[in-house]
């Protein structure tokens, strides 16, 4: 496909952010590339089968990591940390760093609602990026990236300063408040089979605390949980 200079002028300003630069363009292009810009725009591919490669790519170097550097856990542990690090919020965490959101191409629909600053966007995005390095320059190029990029949450994810399990941590607060009818609900659910989305909300007795979207219904709790505690702490 022959890119257009404003597409090339994207990509180069990514490439110069990220200090990687992209023998096959291609490869960006599709990971920078939302459906809704794909529905809009028929000869461009989008990201989602690159999120699936850069899911299992990010997962292997972040496990590879935590198995050489944390010698004493135990397996259970190492899963905790590993989901810690590689959560959505995580991952849209770094997306901001690296202003992920400003290169993003969306559809006029989605970029008028607030996509590029939506954390699935950003999520998803990111791992699609691990994945466009790690066909283009292989997993060493791929493991650079992550460990350059992710080191902070990582870090701070050994030494246990990030704390992810909001529930928990909700239902300690509204206990503690004398409130006891805790309750979780999907009200939606979005995409195809393949890359479902749910949405959850979390309130207690009639009142809705908090929502939130995820890949998993889990996830989306924990997500709604978190909103909630930012509201009524």
């Amino acid at each position: 496909m022959k890119l257009n200079k404003k597409i090339l002028e994207n990509i180069d300003k990514f490439e110069d952010i990220i200090d990687y630069k992209f023998e096959n363009k291609e490869y960006i292009l599709e990971a920078l590339t939302h459906s809704s810009y794909s529905n809009e725009n028929k000869n461009y591919d989008f990201n989602e089968r690159l999120e699936f490669l850069g899911d299992s790519v990010l997962s292997v170097v972040v496990s590879d990591y935590l198995f050489k550097k944390e010698k004493d856990l135990p397996e259970g542990e190492l899963t905790k940390l590993r989901a810690n690090i590689v959560c959505e919020e995580s991952l849209s965490e770094v997306a901001n760093e690296i202003n992920l959101g400003e290169h993003i191409l969306l559809g006029k629909g989605e970029e008028a609602t607030g996509g590029r600053q939506r954390i699935s966007i950003l999520a998803d995005a990111f791992e699609a990026v691990i994945a466009a390095i790690y066909l283009d320059g292989g997993i060493d190029s791929a493991r650079t990236f992550i460990l350059k990029y992710m080191e902070n949450i990582i870090c701070d994810s050994r030494k246990g300063k990030i704390f992810r399990d909001y529930k928990t941590h909700l239902q300690e607060v509204l206990q503690g408040r004398g409130e006891s009818n805790i309750w979780y609900k999907l009200v939606d659910e979005k995409g195809p089979d393949h890359n479902k989305r749910f949405v959850m909300q979390v309130g207690s007795n009639e009142d809705v605390l908090g929502t939130g979207e995820g890949k998993s219904k889990k996830e989306a709790e924990q997500l709604a949980a978190r909103v909630a505690l930012k509201r009524i702490i």
